[in-house]
């Protein structure tokens, strides 16, 4: 425990928030990224964070392991096959341990500490945050002219379309409950899309305010065009989830297993 009584994160302890980072080729960020997130959090909610290598072929294994050594919140899994984005992201809330997951992008333009913010606002909720997606807006993005226009288009015509009310559902800094996140069905660039799959399911989103942060090593793995085409085929498949809905199905628990 603390000296203010707040339990500080320790493997022995049931964590209250699994922070989940989808990661690939990331060598020149993950290690700063971590230690950040342990600076925020330590000491403010039992945490574990779950780092999902998506197939990196660079140092990120290596670095990820070892940090694991002298990090005990740290939980590293690897996809032996690249899944991308969004099935990182499901292996790795499929893998926490607790009731409630954060997640953010690996290349540390999100800034964690937004973190503990944002477990206040969820908390502070009358129900505990259970039906609630919170979803960090970055109003001052620290990228290219020609990404920030882009995404003023998608996020435009995203909007028209699913009505979701949202003003940067790109933002990979969201909170929300595992139980929420796992009742959504599941696709390839699914992470995209929360808050109107959150608002289909009956929950409620809420956006605020988060700091962005330039790149300071390595390469955006989408381009922007490539992300914009991608974008705008999976916009057409969830309107029409938006009108017929499915389960996804369970979740099967990966923990210290390398995935498929």
């Amino acid at each position: 425990m603390s000296q203010a009584g707040i339990p500080e994160s320790s493997p022995e302890l049931s964590p209250e928030l699994s922070v989940v980072i989808p990661v690939h080729n990331e060598a020149e960020n993950i290690a700063s990224l971590l230690a950040e997130i342990c600076a925020a959090l330590r000491g403010r909610v039992a945490f574990e964070i779950v780092a999902v290598d998506d197939c990196s072929t660079d140092a990120t294994p290596a670095i990820l392991r070892q940090t694991a050594a002298a990090m005990p919140e740290l939980r590293p899994i690897r996809h032996r096959r690249n899944a991308g984005q969004s099935m990182a992201v499901l292996s790795g809330v499929k893998a926490a341990r607790a009731p409630f997951i954060a997640t953010l992008d690996g290349d540390g333009q999100n800034d964690p500490a937004d973190l503990p913010a944002l477990w206040q606002a969820l908390r502070a909720e009358a129900d505990g945050g259970h039906n609630l997606l919170i979803a960090g807006h970055r109003t001052r993005r620290q990228d290219s002219w020609v990404k920030r226009y882009s995404s003023r288009i998608a996020n435009r015509v995203r909007s028209a379309l699913l009505k979701d009310a949202t003003p940067d559902t790109g933002c990979g800094l969201k909170m929300l409950s595992r139980a929420l996140f796992l009742s959504l069905p599941a696709f390839d660039h699914m992470h995209r899309f929360l808050p109107a799959l959150v608002l289909r399911q009956g929950g409620q989103v809420r956006s605020v305010p988060v700091n962005h942060r330039p790149r300071q090593g390595g390469v955006s793995h989408y381009g922007t065009w490539g992300r914009l085409k991608v974008g705008l085929v999976d916009l057409v498949g969830v309107s029409w989830l938006q009108r017929r809905w499915r389960d996804s199905g369970g979740s099967q628990d990966l923990r210290g297993q390398d995935l498929e």
